[in-house]
């Protein structure tokens, strides 16, 4: 949905601050920064910080306005005629943020969001990354709202992203080469792995600026994660939707890791003898979508000396009816069993990390606030494997090496 970078030292030890970005109307940079703002980030503080870009010719201003019912600061980043400058390669983004006088962390994260920027374009147009030239997203409002965004979250103290599902909207736009559909093609591509929903709205509710931000600091999408709560801020977008506020709401507050949560799921089962092997793929596909947590098969003798499967699935208690209906459907059985199993798993999120073979999602799970595993999606290691004629396993220790290394540094 991916890379993401987050050092995870804050887990370990007592309480840490989060940002939770909820985004019913969509995202966009300035979006971003001016939830911050009207959470609390200082305004001239944020200013003085961008300052230490290299860009001369902009100014940011903050004021209040009205989205329908709802209050929200509007942060703009008014630029001179000669200040504009629409086609900037990635190179020339990296240098500009790399002479400046920014801190590391902020120069780092900054980075990796214009690098994602890039990779997606040049996977949507087929070309290699340094031959990117950016239009919008090269001039300099895009970069101030880039970069102020990661200023803001650091003023704002906030050691972990977490993003709501995005609003994808729809319709069509005008770009450089004529009109395109919602979302965008370098859009569709950073959304990749990312939870996303059709409000039914026909616009462009994520831009790539947006989309660029939360997909690659996020730690989690989804559900806002368990915290006290200690400020709450809106940002006003530019666009008037009908019945929709066109606002982002942030979330600061405080949460403390577990060592691993307990929870009471439904093992549901049946056995069976006479169906073809080949009908397995599609029930298991079916039972994941049902709303399984987990599916496996194991090999039994049942009577007669007949070699049978066991059909298992994990749900939560309330979908254990849906996945009945599965295995009397796409199955021979004429009866399913289910009994209650208590269970403790670790807490784990999807982190999107830039390794030496591009952009790959990890699984990480961490025991108390330590880190205790660090998967590579298997299908994205292959893919890329594929693509650059590799060995898989080459690709996946190569991955998980990088992981590990990313993680703990």
């Amino acid at each position: 949905m991916p890379g993401r970078l987050l050092r995870f030292s804050a887990y370990a030890w007592g309480r840490m601050k989060i940002a939770y970005f909820d985004c019913p109307s969509g995202a966009a940079g300035d979006m971003i920064m001016a939830s911050l703002v009207d959470a609390g980030v200082d305004v001239a503080a944020l200013r003085a910080e961008l300052a230490r870009l290299p860009l001369q010719g902009w100014e940011l201003t903050a004021r209040e306005v009205r989205k329908g019912a709802f209050r929200a600061t509007k942060v703009d980043v008014v630029v001179n005629r000669e200040a504009h400058r629409h086609h900037r390669s990635l190179r020339d983004i990296l240098e500009i943020l790399d002479t400046s006088a920014l801190a590391p962390s902020v120069k780092e994260r900054a980075s990796r969001i214009f690098t994602r920027l890039a990779d997606a374009e040049a996977r949507v147009h087929g070309v290699a990354r340094e031959t990117v030239h950016f239009h919008d997203v090269g001039a300099v409002d895009a970069i101030i709202d880039v970069t102020g965004g990661v200023i803001a979250l650091d003023l704002a103290g906030a050691q972990a992203v977490h993003v709501s599902a995005l609003p994808i909207g729809g319709g069509l736009v005008g770009g450089p080469h004529g009109k395109i559909p919602v979302p965008g093609p370098g859009t569709a591509e950073l959304l990749r792995g990312f939870p996303v929903v059709d409000t039914g709205v026909r616009a462009e509710l994520v831009t790539p600026t947006g989309a660029a931000i939360l997909t690659t600091l996020a730690v989690s999408a989804g559900r806002m994660p368990s915290l006290t709560v200690d400020a709450i801020g809106y940002g006003a977008g530019t666009m008037d939707l009908p019945d929709t506020p066109n606002i982002l709401r942030c979330f600061l507050g405080e949460t403390s890791p577990v060592a691993g949560s307990e929870e009471t799921v439904l093992q549901v089962e049946t056995t069976i003898d006479d169906m073809s092997p080949q009908l397995y793929e599609t029930l298991i596909e079916r039972l994941f979508d049902a709303g399984a947590l987990d599916v496996f098969l194991q090999p039994v003798i049942m009577k007669r000396g007949r070699p049978g499967i066991v059909v298992t699935a994990l749900c939560v208690p309330e979908r254990h009816g849906d996945l009945s209906r599965v295995l009397f459907e796409e199955t021979s059985t004429i009866g399913v069993r289910w009994s209650a199993r208590e269970r403790a798993r670790l807490a784990r999120e999807i982190v999107v990390l830039t390794t030496a073979y591009g952009a790959i999602p990890f699984k990480v799970s961490r025991l108390g606030g330590r880190i205790v595993t660090v998967t590579p999606e298997f299908a994205d290691v292959a893919r890329i494997a594929r693509e650059k004629s590799l060995p898989v396993r080459e690709v996946l220790d190569q991955a998980r090496a990088d992981g590990r290394r990313l993680l703990h540094d």
